[in-house]
């Protein structure tokens, strides 16, 4: 069996900010599924983050990464209340096998290895993959394999997956990770929609068609992969 938990040998000094976040932000944001909740109290968000946003791994805000690749732009990282709630509405089974896009320093991966079975985690940013592998082997998450690549791109070769989870806005170019999703698989992720209004979405597929529909209110800046391409208007 795989080993999904948080290495015991590690302090825990931030249990307390965990119980907090929890409680203040998690469950009043209509968070109550009690295996995911359990998973954000077990996962020290703050060691999936450089030691400069340690102080602050448990706002509520976005925080962003910067990146050590040359001409890479910083990342922004959704709230722990956002993803929370996008992971719940993945309905996560023990059985599923997950697929997570723009994994950063692998905190969303970390929260999802403890509630599917297998997760593959893709990050395109070669300083921030770094810092994905080297956290995710200190920690010890067995079912999580880490991946290089295109965020656009997905993971192909790792394919079907039962749950899909883009880890930053969307606004276009959707289309490969939707053909890799199992029928009966869901994709979720924070969509910048035709009128400019950014929704949290979740792509249902059933029968070889997708669908989607809005969860809920909320906003993240749209991943490079999946910006639209740019209009050329001819006067």
């Amino acid at each position: 069996m795989q080993n999904t938990s948080i290495d015991p040998s590690i302090s825990d000094p931030s249990a307390f900010s965990r119980r907090t976040m929890v409680d203040c932000q998690i469950r009043t944001f209509d968070v109550t599924d009690s295996a995911l909740l359990a998973r954000m109290l077990d996962v020290p968000r703050e060691r999936f983050l450089p030691p400069e946003l340690e102080p602050v791994a448990y706002s509520d805000s976005s925080l962003q990464l910067k990146s050590d690749a040359p001409g890479a732009k910083p990342r922004s990282l959704l709230p722990p209340l956002i993803l929370a709630r996008l992971i719940q509405s993945a309905r996560v089974l023990a059985g599923d096998k997950a697929l997570v896009v723009a994994a950063a320093g692998g905190y969303s991966a970390a929260l999802l290895a403890g509630l599917a079975a297998d997760v593959v985690a893709v990050e395109s940013d070669p300083a921030l993959f770094e810092e994905l592998r080297v956290n995710l082997d200190a920690f010890g998450l067995k079912n999580v394999r880490a991946l290089l690549g295109p965020l656009g791109a997905g993971a192909p070769k790792e394919a079907p997956f039962d749950v899909i989870l883009v880890d930053g806005g969307v606004a276009a170019n959707l289309d490969p990770l939707l053909a890799q999703l199992k029928d009966g698989g869901r994709l979720v992720t924070v969509q910048r929609l035709a009128d400019g209004v950014c929704k949290a979405v979740r792509y249902d597929k059933a029968d070889g068609a997708t669908g989607y529909r809005i969860l809920f209110d909320a906003s993240a800046p749209v991943l490079d992969a999946f910006q639209p391409a740019e209009e050329f208007t001819f006067s």
